[in-house]
C-alpha cells in the first residue's frame, strides 16, 4: 500500500483518542495530513526587542522583571512588568495560582511568547503569554524554524498535530512526486510539490512566497481535469437517439400564444443536436429570470416523448413543481400525454396507482421534487432527465435519478437548468463536464423593472403606492426577510407584516405565504393570487423561484440589505412579466458599505449575468463557492480570496496538463480527490 494511503493510526504517539479527534477534522490518511495546511505561523526563531514589537503580532521576548503585583480592583489580576533595555512590556494573568505570584521575583530574567496588544493604561502588553524563568546567563530557548498553527479541534493540541504532520512528511517523502509539467512550474516560478509541502509544514525562517499558490493551482487544475474526464467518460456510454418530429413540433409551437426568441431557438437546436447523438447529452442551460427556460425544457421533453421515451422533470420546491405541472399540462394538451405530479402530497392509493402506471410506461412525463429519486419510483423507459434550479440539489441526488434510467450500456440524456447566472470563471470550474447553453435574450414583452432604494422611514409612502396600485387593478408582492435562517421566525415576521398591512389597507385583499404553511394551504393562496382573488401577497423568500403572475408588477422587499445579489435578482424576477411598467422597491433599515454597494448594483443593472460578475467582484469567489452542495467543489488548499486570479487560467493549464502529460492525470486526481472522484460524473 502507498504510504500516502496509510491510516493516521500508524503514526507514533497517535492513539485511539487522537485518531478520533483527527477524524473530526476529516483527517483519515497520511495524505490528508499533508493537505491540512497551517492557518498561520508563530516566529520563535528570534528574540525581539520590546521597542520593535508590533501590536497584533506574536513574538518571543526576554527581559528582567521590574515589578510584580496583584491588582485588587475588579477581578484580581497578576501583573508583571519586564524590561529588556529598549522598553517595558506588561504581562497580565487573569487566572493564576499563588505559586506563580511567588515564583516571579524582582530582578529575575523571564522569557515569554504571546500576542502583543495595546493596553490603554500600560502601553504594550501580553495577556496569558507562555513563559519560563531563566538563570542570569542562561540563553533564550529558540526554535530553529517557524512554528505552524493548524486548524484544530477540542482536545487535540498543536504539538501533537505538528508531530503527526512531520511524521507523515517523513514517511511519504519518496512518494511526493511532481505531476505538473515543467513548463508550468517554470512559467510561475513554482517550487516542486515536495519542496512546497516541506516549506509549508516545516519552514525555516521564510517560506517560498509561491508555495501555497503552487498547491492551490494544482488543486484547481485537478478539479478541472476531473470534470473533463467525467465528460469523456460519460460520452463512452450509449443513449437513445431522438429524431425530431416536425409534425408534433409544429402543432406544439402553433398552440403557444407567443413566438420563441432567437436565443430559445438556438438553445433548442443545440439540445436537438445532442439528442441525435448516440452519447448521453450533458447540457447546462443558463438563462436569466424570465428568459423562457421552461419552454426550452418543454421542447426537449416533447422530443423525447415523441420518440417513445419517458421524461423526468425534477424541481426543488412543490410550488415550482405545481406551476410546471400546470404549464406542461396546458402545453401538452393537444397530444393527450399522461403527466404524473409526484411530490410529498401524493399519498395512499393515488400514489400507488401513479407509480404503477409510471413503471408500466403509461406515464410519459413525471414532474416532482426530491420524491423522484426515491427507491420505489421506477421507470419503464426513461430517456431524458431535466433538472430545474440544479444548484438546489446535491450531486448524489442527481446521480440517483440518472441511475434509474440506466439500462445495460444505455443512460438517459440530462438537461440541467439554472436561473442563477454563474460567473464565467466559476462556471469553467464547476461545469467543465457539461456543455453550456446560454439564453441571453428576454421575450419582447419583458421590460426592465424600475428599481428604487428607499429607507424604511418612507414606509407610509410605499403603503400609499400599494393602495394606488391596487385601484388600477394591479397586484403586488411584499417580501419579508430576517437575518436568522429560520422558517419559524420568517413566518412570524410575515404574519405580523400581513396583519399590519391589512389594517393599513382595509380595501386591499391581503394574502400570506410562508415556509411553515402546509403545501396545500400555500398552493391554495398562490392560486388565489394568480386568479386575482387577492391584491397583495405578503411572503417570505419562498416565492424566490418560479412564481409567475403577470398582473403583479410591484414588489416591495423589506430589509434587502440582508439578502445576496443573486437572491434579490431572483425575487425581482417575479415582476415585470406583464404589460405596463413594473417596480421593485428595496426598503432598507440600515445600509452598511457592502449592502450599499449591493443595492446600488441592483438599481443600476438588470442583466443577471452582469449582476453575477459584479457579485463575484464584490464578495470574491470564496463566499460563492462556499454555498456549493454536497459533492461539488470542496477545496483543501484553495483560498478563493487569495487565489481567485488562478480561476481564469484553470482551463488553459488544465488542457496543457491533459495534452502534455495525460499519464499523470489519473495520478493527480487520485492524489487530490481519491474516492470523491465518484461525484465528478454528473
Amino acid at each position: 500500500m502507498s504510504s500516502l494511503k496509510l491510516p493516521v493510526s500508524v503514526l507514533t504517539g497517535v492513539g485511539l483518542q487522537t485518531v478520533s479527534r483527527l477524524h473530526k477534522l476529516q483527517l483519515y490518511t497520511l495524505q490528508d495530513l499533508l493537505f491540512h495546511l497551517p492557518l498561520r505561523y508563530e516566529d520563535r526563531t528570534n528574540v525581539r526587542t520590546i521597542s520593535s514589537l508590533i501590536v497584533g503580532t506574536s513574538a518571543l521576548v526576554r527581559g528582567r522583571i521590574e515589578q510584580v503585583a496583584i491588582m485588587p480592583s475588579g477581578r484580581k489580576t497578576l501583573v508583571c512588568h519586564i524590561n529588556d533595555g529598549s522598553g517595558v512590556l506588561v504581562l497580565k494573568f487573569f487566572h493564576y495560582f499563588p505559586t506563580q505570584y511567588q515564583a516571579l521575583k524582582y530582578g529575575d530574567t523571564l522569557q515569554c511568547f504571546g500576542e502583543v496588544r495595546f493596553g490603554f493604561n500600560d502601553g504594550l502588553e501580553m495577556v496569558h503569554p507562555e513563559y519560563q524563568l531563566l538563570t542570569e546567563n542562561e540563553a533564550v530557548v529558540t526554535e530553529n524554524a517557524l512554528t505552524p498553527i493548524y486548524p484544530n479541534t477540542e482536545g487535540l493540541n498543536q504539538s501533537i498535530l505538528r508531530r503527526a504532520v512531520l511524521q507523515a512528511l517523513q514517511r511519504c517523502d519518496a512518494e511526493l512526486h511532481d505531476y505538473l509539467p515543467d513548463n508550468l512550474l517554470q512559467h510561475f516560478s513554482y517550487p516542486d510539490f515536495r519542496s512546497a509541502l516541506q516549506q509549508i509544514h516545516a519552514p525555516k525562517e521564510t517560506i517560498h512566497p509561491l508555495a501555497f499558490q503552487r498547491l492551490a493551482h494544482e488543486e484547481l487544475i485537478v478539479h478541472y481535469l476531473s470534470m473533463r474526464c467525467a465528460k469523456l467518460q460519460a460520452k463512452r456510454w450509449q443513449a437513445p437517439i431522438f429524431h425530431a418530429n416536425k409534425k408534433t413540433e409544429k402543432v406544439f409551437l402553433k398552440s403557444l400564444p407567443f413566438k420563441l426568441t432567437g436565443a430559445q431557438q438556438r438553445v433548442i437546436a443545440e439540445i436537438y443536436a445532442d439528442c441525435e447523438s448516440p452519447q448521453p447529452m450533458l447540457r447546462l442551460v443558463q438563462g436569466d429570470v424570465g428568459s423562457g427556460k421552461t419552454l426550452v425544457a418543454a421542447m426537449a421533453a416533447l422530443l423525447a416523448i415523441s420518440n417513445g421515451y419517458q421524461v423526468a422533470l425534477m424541481v426543488p420546491t412543490e410550488l415550482l413543481a405545481e406551476q410546471h405541472y400546470r404549464n406542461f399540462s396546458m402545453w401538452f394538451a393537444p397530444f393527450n400525454y399522461q403527466i404524473l405530479f409526484l411530490t410529498g402530497q401524493l399519498k395512499g392509493k393515488a400514489r400507488e396507482q401513479g407509480l404503477k402506471a409510471l413503471a408500466a410506461g403509461e406515464i410519459q412525463l413525471v414532474i416532482g421534487t426530491h420524491a423522484l429519486f426515491q427507491e420505489q419510483v421506477q421507470f419503464q423507459k426513461l430517456g431524458l432527465i431535466i433538472i430545474d434550479e440544479q444548484h438546489r440539489f446535491g450531486v448524489d441526488q442527481r446521480l440517483a435519478l440518472r441511475d434509474k434510467g440506466e439500462n445495460g450500456e444505455m443512460r438517459p440524456h440530462q438537461l440541467v437548468m439554472t436561473a442563477t447566472p454563474i460567473p464565467r470563471t466559476l462556471a469553467m470550474m464547476q461545469y467543465a463536464d457539461l456543455d453550456v447553453s446560454v439564453i441571453d435574450e428576454l421575450p419582447p414583452n419583458r421590460q426592465p423593472v424600475i428599481t428604487r432604494v428607499l429607507p424604511t422611514q418612507r414606509r407610509d409612502e410605499v403603503i400609499a403606492k400599494i393602495n394606488d396600485w391596487v385601484t388600477k387593478k394591479r397586484q403586488a408582492y411584499w417580501v419579508c426577510t430576517l437575518i436568522e435562517e429560520s422558517d419559524v421566525l420568517q413566518g412570524e415576521a410575515a404574519e405580523s407584516t400581513a396583519h399590519f398591512l391589512t389594517q393599513m389597507l382595509p380595501k386591499v385583499r391581503v394574502g400570506l405565504v410562508h415556509g411553515r404553511m402546509k403545501a396545500a394551504e400555500k398552493d391554495a393562496i398562490m392560486q388565489a393570487f394568480k386568479n386575482h382573488e387577492l391584491d397583495l401577497l405578503v411572503a417570505t423568500t419562498v416565492i424566490e423561484v418560479g412564481v409567475d403572475v403577470p398582473n403583479s408588477g410591484l414588489m416591495i422587499i423589506e430589509n434587502p440589505e440582508r439578502l445576496g445579489l443573486s437572491q434579490l435578482h431572483q425575487l425581482r424576477g417575479r415582476v415585470g412579466r406583464g404589460e405596463g411598467e413594473s417596480y421593485c422597491l428595496l426598503l432598507y433599515s440600515a445600509l452598511p458599505e457592502m449592502a450599499r454597494k449591493r443595492l446600488s448594483i441592483m438599481r443600476e443593472h438588470h442583466d443577471g449575468f452582469v449582476i453575477a460578475e459584479k457579485d463575484l467582484q464584490l464578495r470574491g469567489a470564496g463566499e460563492l463557492l462556499g454555498t456549493r452542495q454536497k459533492g461539488q467543489l470542496r477545496f483543501k488548499t484553495v483560498n478563493p480570496e487569495q487565489h481567485g486570479h488562478l480561476f481564469e487560467m484553470v482551463s488553459e493549464w488544465g488542457n496543457e496538463v491533459f495534452t502534455a502529460a495525460p499519464e499523470n492525470v489519473p495520478l493527480l486526481i487520485e492524489r487530490w480527490l481519491g474516492s470523491a472522484v465518484n461525484y465528478v460524473e454528473v
